[in-house]
C-alpha cells in the first residue's frame, strides 16, 4: 500500500512571471522516453512482478523504494510546471478572446484541455505509454535496463537544465539531477554486486559532475547524492545491503536514511477564471437577464 503526504520533496520558489516556453520543455522530464514516468513505472512493475522476493530481499528493497521515491519527483516536475504556467494571463480587453494564447511559445495543450496543468506527456506533444516500461522478470537484465534508464534520464534532466534559465525549473531539476545520480550509481552498485563487474566505474554518465551545475552543487553540499531515503516507515530494511561504501562523485561514504526528505509546501496556484466561463462577465450576464 501507500501513504501520501501533502508536501513536495524540496520547497520550490515561487516565480515571477508566468514561463509558458519553460513549462514546455520541462514536460520532457514528466512524460518523455526518459522522464519520470517512465522511471515510476518501470520499478514500480518491476517490483510488483519480481518473483522469490524473499531470496533476492536487497534488490527487491532496492527496486520497490527507489519507485516510492519517483512518485514524488512526478509531483515534484508538476508542480514545477503548473508554476510555471501559473499567472499566465488571459485576454480581457473585449476584443481578443479570452483564452489567446497565440502570441505566446509553448504547448497549447496546458491551456486547451489540461486547465493550466501539466500534461502526461512529453515535450513533442507525445503522451506517455506503457511501451516504455521494461521488466524482463530477469534480475540481472532489469537492473541492467535500470541503470541504462537512469542514465537516458540524466542527460535528459542535463539537456533540459540547459535549454532553460528559469530559476524554478532549474531549481528542481538540480535536484533531480542529484537523486537521479544515487539512483542510478544505486543500480550500477547493485549490478556490481551481482555480477562481480565494477560497473560504478563507468560513471558518471553523461560524463560530467553534477556539482558542475549550481542547483545540482547546493544539494551536494547537503549530503543529497549519497543519501538513500527509506520511504517506508518500517518497511524496506535491507538497501544497505547494497547502498553502502563510498560515493563515487566525492569518495564521501554513501548512507541509508531512515526517514524521507523535509520537503516543502504543495504551491497554492492562482485561480484561472477564464478558463471554466470564458467571455462571462457580469455585464454578459445582466444584458441576458434583460432579455429573459
Amino acid at each position: 500500500m501507500f501513504l501520501r503526504i501533502d508536501k513536495l520533496q524540496i520547497e520550490l520558489p515561487k516565480p515571477e512571471q508566468a514561463d509558458p516556453e519553460s513549462a514546455g520543455i520541462v514536460q520532457e522530464l514528466m512524460g518523455g522516453k526518459f522522464g519520470e514516468m517512465s522511471t515510476l513505472m518501470n520499478y514500480t512493475y518491476q517490483s510488483f512482478n519480481m518473483r522469490g522476493k524473499s531470496k533476492i530481499r536487497p534488490y527487491y528493497d532496492l527496486v520497490a523504494n527507489i519507485a516510492a521515491e519517483e512518485m514524488g519527483h512526478i509531483e515534484l516536475v508538476a508542480n514545477t510546471i503548473n508554476l510555471l504556467l501559473d499567472q499566465t494571463e488571459a485576454s480581457t480587453d473585449g476584443v481578443a478572446p479570452p483564452l489567446n494564447f497565440s502570441g505566446m511559445t509553448g504547448n497549447p495543450d496546458h491551456f486547451l484541455n489540461f486547465g493550466l496543468g501539466t500534461i502526461p506527456g512529453g515535450a513533442a506533444g507525445k503522451a506517455w505509454t506503457g511501451e516504455n516500461v521494461f521488466n524482463s522478470g530477469n534480475l540481472k537484465l532489469d537492473l541492467l535496463h535500470n541503470f541504462f534508464l537512469e542514465s537516458g534520464a540524466r542527460m535528459g534532466k542535463i539537456r533540459v537544465y540547459e535549454a532553460t534559465q528559469n530559476p524554478v525549473a532549474r531549481e528542481m531539476i538540480g535536484y533531480l539531477i542529484v537523486r537521479g545520480g544515487v539512483h542510478q550509481e544505486a543500480y550500477a552498485k547493485a549490478l556490481s554486486d551481482l555480477s562481480g563487474a565494477d560497473i560504478t566505474k563507468l560513471l558518471p554518465v553523461p560524463e560530467i559532475r553534477s556539482d558542475n551545475f549550481p542547483h545540482a552543487k547546493k544539494f551536494m553540499d547537503k549530503g543529497y547524492h549519497r543519501f538513500l531515503y527509506k520511504f517506508s516507515p518500517k518497511d524496506y530494511n535491507e538497501l544497505g545491503e547494497i547502498w553502502n561504501g563510498m560515493q563515487v562523485d566525492t569518495g564521501e561514504p554513501r548512507e541509508v536514511v531512515d526517514d524521507i526528505p523535509e520537503g516543502g509546501p504543495v504551491p497554492d496556484l492562482t485561480p484561472a477564471p477564464p478558463l471554466y466561463a470564458p467571455g462571462v462577465n457580469e455585464e454578459d450576464i445582466a444584458e441576458i437577464a434583460k432579455r429573459l
